[in-house]
């Protein structure tokens, strides 16, 4: 164990009450398998940064929405229509 935040996951299933101490002491720990990062454990209420979902969550190309009749609005145009709905934040 070079790095004393990476903890082995042998050592978080036989010394869990030792792990989680350290963590509860505010210690970010990084969970290895193998020596290979497999995840973090972080004390409760730290910012985590940017979430990582378990799905896309980015755009997947073109979609092919069908045309409803509607009027043809720019995005200028929904962007101001949904602020004065009070959706979305400037």
């Amino acid at each position: 164990m070079g790095d004393t935040n990476e903890v082995p996951l042998r050592e978080l299933n036989q010394q869990t009450s030792r792990v989680m101490a350290r963590v509860q002491a505010g210690e970010t720990l990084t969970i290895t398998k193998d020596g290979v990062p497999i995840g973090d454990i972080v004390p409760r209420g730290l910012p985590l940064g940017r979430p990582v979902y378990p799905f896309r969550t980015e755009p997947m190309g073109h979609l092919d929405l069908p045309d409803l009749g509607g009027p043809g609005l720019t995005d200028d145009e929904i962007d101001a229509t949904l602020r004065r709905m009070g959706s979305i934040d400037d």
